[in-house]
């Protein structure tokens, strides 16, 4: 595999596991907390984690990749349409 192939697999599978973790990481709300900023929704978030997001994604993607990249070496997952 290239490294613009790698690099290109790695950042789409960092994007769609970030959707697929961001459900999971569910913080605390506003209205939960008892702390509702005016102008705000209850159901806003009253921390954001990023850095625990970012890792735990990081972490996950890094899994994933690993393993496509692996099933790519070993001609699992073909590379070619036609």
């Amino acid at each position: 595999m290239s490294l613009p192939l790698g690099l290109a697999l790695y950042f789409l599978i960092w994007w769609i596991v970030l959707f697929a973790i961001l459900p999971l990481t569910r913080g605390e709300t506003q209205g939960e907390a008892g702390d509702v900023v005016p102008g705000t929704p209850e159901s806003a978030p009253a921390r954001i984690r990023f850095g625990r997001i970012i890792l735990i994604n990081s972490t996950v993607a890094a899994v994933l990749f690993a393993i496509v990249a692996w099933a790519m070496d070993r001609y699992l997952v073909p590379l070619s349409l036609g």
